[in-house]
């Protein structure tokens, strides 16, 4: 689901998302469990932190896949699920990020400043607010390196590992850079169009009101 006012971005997240659609969630669960467990044993005062959200979902949403998140902070252990993209029934979530992949992994990470996001329209927040402050607290300033966390379990491979993920992650970034502006230059055009048509539209709704009233009046002073 897009961030509503924006376009789903164009991202080597979406593309890759497109070639992986055929594959089922579950398939994923299996790796996010081990995430989940070694970010848990790497960044305990994290989750102590969110002992006090009890049953809480979050609704992690990259818009930028075909895929959402069921993220249970205070569970034991604390899980991660994967979902077909609005494939959530049967239960509300206390609240849903959406935002790119990137945006999100940066968010967690403390790269960026959430309040950055939200005001630029890259990251979009619905539901229990007090929830959504309780788990960005616990995360600001925690060092969250998924990378670093990500490897941890190889046990001797971990260091050859991040050494090809490093350059891995700079050329996503890259590709993702020079996909938004891809974008940006297709949709620019596009966008304006429509820009003029809604105020075309908004003009002839204007004379129509005032056409209406001018009527009504006529109608009136001839009783």
């Amino acid at each position: 689901m897009a961030i509503p006012g924006r376009p789903a971005p164009l991202t080597p997240a979406l593309l890759a998302g497109w070639v992986a659609r055929p594959l089922p969630p579950a398939a994923l669960q299996p790796l996010l469990t081990l995430a989940m467990a070694a970010v848990a044993r790497r960044h305990g005062e994290v989750f102590a932190r969110l002992d006090g959200l009890g049953d809480s979902v979050f609704l992690i949403d990259p818009v930028d896949l075909p895929l959402d998140f069921l993220l249970r902070p205070a569970a034991r252990p604390p899980s991660l699920t994967a979902v077909r993209s609005g494939g959530v029934s049967g239960e509300a979530p206390t609240a849903t990020i959406r935002g790119s992949l990137l945006s999100l992994i940066d968010l967690l990470e403390g790269r960026v400043d959430g309040d950055a996001l939200f005001f630029s329209r890259e990251l979009a927040v619905t539901g229990d607010t007090e929830a959504i402050l309780t788990l960005r607290n616990a995360i600001d300033g925690a060092g969250i390196d998924l990378a670093e966390t990500a490897t941890s379990a190889l046990g001797p491979f971990a260091g050859i590992a991040r050494r090809l993920l490093r350059p891995a992650e700079i050329l996503i970034r890259r590709m993702t850079r020079d996909l938004e502006a891809l974008q940006e230059t297709l949709l620019s055009p596009l966008a304006r169009r429509c820009d003029a048509q809604a105020a075309e539209l908004d003009e002839l709704r204007s004379k129509l009101d005032e056409l209406q009233r001018r009527t009504r009046r006529s109608g009136s002073l001839a009783r």
